[in-house]
This record gives C-alpha cells, structure tokens and sequence, in this order.
C-alpha cells in the first residue's frame, strides 16, 4: 500500500505510518481510532501552502504531524512527545 492516498479530497493513511509517528503497534492503530483514543485533524493548505494537506494525529501525550502533498506524498513529518504533561484540548482543534 502506499503510505498517503489523496483522491478527490479523500486522505487515507497506512495505518504503520501513524504508528510509527505515534509510537504505537500497527495493529492497533485502527481500534484506538474506534474507541476514541487515537484523534485526527485535517487541514487543508491555502495560499502559499495550496496543494498541501496538515494531518495531525494524538495519543495520549503524543502528536505527530504530516505535511503531505495533493499527490500524497510526505513533504515532513514532525512528532512531539509532551512526557506527563497531556497535551490541551485547545491543541487539538484547526487553528483559527
């Protein structure tokens, strides 16, 4: 499978890139997602990042982040472990 699929606005990930990014097994990417415990943000690039895709994934204390192209190629990826302290809601949300 290749790792970032775009079509028509449509984005599926290969479930051992965000686990990889995450710091969690493969398989169990997709029941984290089920019960809530894995979340997403999309963005959508807009003037000078048109053409591009954010995608940033939590768990726990963890972020990992995907700057990806329209093709679905990775331009970069960034990961952040917060330790013990847990990351805010508020980061959680599209920036405004």
């Amino acid at each position: 499978m290749v790792e970032v699929d775009v079509k028509d606005g449509s984005i599926v990930i290969d479930a051992a890139v965000i686990g990889r990014a995450l710091g969690i097994e493969e398989d169990c990417v997709q029941s984290l997602m089920r019960e809530g415990k894995v979340t997403a943000l999309s963005e959508t690039g807009v003037d000078s990042d048109a053409g591009t895709y954010r995608l940033t994934f939590f768990y726990n204390n963890r972020r990992a982040r995907l700057i990806v192209s329209d093709r679905g190629r990775i331009l970069r990826r960034s990961s952040i472990d917060m330790g013990d302290r847990a990351i805010p809601a508020v980061r959680r949300q599209p920036r405004r």
